[in-house]
Formats: structure tokens, sequence, C-alpha cells
């Protein structure tokens, strides 16, 4: 197993957690600021939106995942607090990201679409880097599977996915390349779009599209009685994704 603290400098502990979601976010960050210089938006609202948006999604992330396992911290509720122990749930982070860019927006009166196609590719990047935070503090990982079958993947990642005396599945890689195939998509798709908020809606649908199927091979998934939580949001937003794309689309067509 590998240790989750990367540098211990005297009480205070690094966690390679904590350094991948730095990695997270500062190429995000970077990619969105590229983005929207080279799409016509004043990158200056970027670095502003990602001043609010970045610690919104870390505590919507974290008051999400404590909400649908509260159990875990009823007993010592100050754990609650400790994010490097890892429990990032990836809706609440979009969910308080979505709520702190949306007042930015309204406030300064931007075109929502615009700056959601130019923050969209850096989203999905940063959520295929972070779940490798995941791998290291062995989170997000799947149903047990044989030693052939995980003989397929390098040694660094069967050592690490033998939990509880069994190999299990890799999930956290399989979204994470998931993830990275849609990034690849949208950069790519993103210069050929047909109206805003066109790559926001289809980072929406692809992302969870791959989330839904992923998450029913995990065993950690936060539950809503007999139903997975991430299922049904990832279910929400691909209807709403495909409902809103038609809609958009027909206005374009109309408007021409």
């Amino acid at each position: 197993m590998i240790d989750p603290v990367a540098l211990q400098v005297g009480p205070l502990s690094i966690t390679w957690y904590g350094i991948i979601m730095d990695i997270a976010f500062i190429l995000g960050a970077a990619l969105a600021y590229h983005n929207a210089s080279k799409s016509g938006v004043n990158p200056e609202h970027i670095l502003n939106l990602l001043i609010l948006i970045i610690p919104a999604a870390i505590i919507g992330a974290r008051l999400y995942y404590v909400i649908f396992s509260w159990e875990n911290y009823i007993f010592d509720p100050l754990e609650a607090f400790a994010i490097w122990h890892g429990g990032l749930a990836i809706h609440g982070g979009l969910i308080g990201g979505f709520l702190a860019g949306y007042f930015y927006i309204r406030k300064h009166r931007l075109d929502f679409w615009e700056l959601g196609d130019n923050l969209a590719p850096s989203i999905i990047l940063g959520q295929a880097i972070g779940r490798w935070g995941n791998f290291i503090n062995q989170e997000a990982f799947g149903g047990p599977v044989s030693r052939e079958y995980i003989s397929h993947f390098p040694s660094f990642i069967q050592k690490q996915m033998f939990i509880g005396g069994q190999y299990h599945h890799p999930t956290f890689l399989y979204e994470s390349i998931w993830n990275l195939l849609v990034f690849a998509f949208l950069m790519v798709y993103r210069r050929r779009k047909n109206f805003s908020g066109q790559i926001l809606l289809f980072y929406l649908g692809l992302y969870s599209a791959g989330r839904f199927f992923i998450e029913g091979m995990r065993t950690d998934s936060l539950m809503l009685g007999p139903i997975r939580v991430a299922q049904l949001v990832s279910l929400i937003l691909i209807i709403t994704a495909i409902t809103v794309l038609f809609a958009r689309s027909k206005r374009r067509v109309k408007a021409n």
C-alpha cells in the first residue's frame, strides 16, 4: 500500500491526496484561462470565478459527502472537516461551484453559456486527475476481481487494489480514463460548436453517462435507501443535458 503521506514537516502532514487535488485545480485554472483568452472572453473573469468556485466546490463536495455518510461522523464531528483524509463527492463539488459561479455571472451580467463552455474542459480534466487521489487513499474501487483479471494492469495498481485480502476493480482508473476521453472530445469539438452552451451540455451528458455505469461497479457508493445517489444524480443530469441541447439547437435553427 502506498503511504498517503507524501511529506511530514514536523506536525504537518502533506498528503498525496492534497498534492494531486492541487495539481488538478492549477492545471484546470490554467486551461480555463487559456481557453477564455482564445475565445474572446475576458480571462480576468475566469480568475475571479475560480477564486469563488474552487473553495465553493471543495465545501460543496465535502458537505455532500458528509450528508450522505453521516453515520461515519456522528461520533466524531470534527472528522467532517478533515478533507485531507479523502471524502469529496464530485457531484457536491459541481453543485457548490455552480452556485458560486452563477452568483458571479448574474452579478456581472455575463454570458452563462459561453463561460460554461470555457470551464467545462477544465472541470473534466480536473476530475480525471483527481481520481488518482482516490487511488492513493484506496477509495472509489469496485467489487472483487480475480488475480488473472488484475494482472492486466500495472503492478503498482495491482498492489494498491489489493484491499481486505482480495483484488478489486480499479474503478477510479476506469473513470479517470473516461474523463480524459471526454476531455479530448470537448477540446476538439469546442472549435466547431454550433451554439453557446453546447460544450458545457456535452460535458454534463457524457461525464454523467460514464459515471452512471462505473458507479454501478463500486462498493463505496453513497446511498439514499436502496438507490446509489451518484447514479440518480447522473441520470438527472443526462436527461437535463439532452433536453437543453435539443431546446437550444431548435432555438438556433429558428433564429437562422
